[in-house]
């Protein structure tokens, strides 16, 4: 299949964010007598101290017997087989005003195709589909019930402003799903989105991790359920809901630093097993996944915000580790989430489409098991083969 692409790249960055950060910046410099000059010094450090080399080691010599373990501490949330790195709000400042990274016409200028009159397409398909709306946001139709992933139908995600538009717009959706099941994977505000969730019907079923549960329901949701990392749930019609662990972290105005999860899920139907990886960096989660539920059909596989390396490798994958974790889950066909809507890394928002078509070109990959869609591009699910 041939994919094209539009340009809709907005020219103009986010000055007042930019302004307001430097602002912000100086204010605690004068506050903790920290310089320009010192914070410079400790991101310098950082991307001295990163090597993927290093960064690779340190992943194999995580115990897979640490994904099962208990994984609170002092009522905050973290992942037992390698803990996050401390990273402070100098750091973040650091990346932003010293992390500098050189991207040609092409790379800047890559983004997804946006496949108008999306209402009328769906009402003209027959059978189970996956249809990408944008981001992380995916709407699956499986023997007549449909799910919908981390929705997000807003111009911006707190702050980052979209660079193509949703393939529906939440009052379209509405019009054509009254039922509908909804994964949250975490609640950064690209993932939980509270004006999306407030304008879907409030009878949805809601599947949250831990610590989500009563922020979700003040979202206008009353049937919400709240999951732990391996905890299952019978959707009845032979169907289950599996939490898994991810690589990640948590946190929200109002919610504390990881005061609440963040997941993974496996959607186990009589036809067709499909995993959501949310948001991660690489771990052995993929290698054990792929070893406990060895007939996964579509992986959808984080490929987002993983530029620079130096501060982002823990939580957010890259394209040759996005495919490497598709590898190790056994599954049959990878779906790239999370590129080509908001610029969130140092890399233009389309870039990690590129990447990941050049890494599969360069390593002589089966195009075939790659399905990228364009925005509003219905896929026919496949279902699992009979052996």
């Amino acid at each position: 299949m041939k994919y094209s692409y539009i340009n809709t790249v907005n020219k103009k960055p986010l000055r007042k964010f930019y302004y307001l950060a430097i602002l912000i910046f100086f204010l605690l410099s004068a506050l903790f007598s920290c310089s320009l000059s010192a914070l410079f010094s400790c991101s310098s450090k950082d991307k001295e101290n990163f090597s993927e080399a290093g960064w690779a080691t340190g992943v194999e010599e995580t115990d897979a017997k640490d994904l099962y373990a208990p994984h609170m501490e002092n009522d905050r949330f973290y992942a037992p087989w390698m803990k996050m790195p401390d990273k402070s709000f100098l750091d973040v400042l650091g990346w932003k005003l010293f992390s500098k990274e050189n991207f040609t016409e092409e790379e800047r200028n890559f983004l997804p195709h946006v496949i108008p009159d999306t209402v009328e397409r769906i009402a003209k398909t027959k059978g189970d589909f996956i249809l990408w709306i944008g981001h992380n946001t995916f709407l699956v139709r499986i023997n007549e019930t449909f799910w919908l992933t981390d929705p997000i139908f807003s111009k911006r995600a707190l702050i980052p402003a979209r660079v193509t538009p949703p393939a529906l717009t939440l009052s379209e959706f509405n019009t054509l799903v009254k039922d509908v099941n909804i994964i949250i994977s975490h609640n950064h505000y690209d993932h939980l989105d509270s004006a999306s969730m407030e304008g879907l019907p409030e009878n949805s079923a809601v599947f949250v991790p831990k610590g989500l549960k009563d922020l979700v329901m003040d979202m206008n949701k009353k049937n919400v359920t709240e999951m732990d990392w391996w905890q299952e749930v019978e959707l009845g019609n032979g169907s289950t809901l599996i939490c898994l662990p991810a690589q990640h972290w948590s946190m929200r105005i109002g919610q504390g630093r990881n005061k609440s999860l963040w997941a993974s899920y496996l959607l186990i139907t009589p036809t067709v097993t499909l995993y959501f990886g949310g948001d991660s960096g690489y771990f052995k989660g993929f290698r054990e996944f792929g070893k406990k539920f060895p007939k996964i059909d579509y992986a959808f596989m984080a490929t987002t915000a993983y530029l620079p390396r130096w501060f982002m490798y823990y939580q957010h994958m890259n394209a040759e580790e996005a495919v490497k974790g598709f590898n190790e889950l056994g599954a049959r066909f990878f779906i790239p989430t999370q590129w080509g809507t908001f610029p969130l890394g140092s890399e233009p928002a389309g870039f990690p489409g590129l990447d990941l078509l050049r890494h599969i070109k360069d390593n002589g990959l089966d195009p075939a098991r790659f399905k990228i869609p364009a925005i509003g591009e219905i896929l026919m699910i496949e279902p699992t083969p009979t052996p």
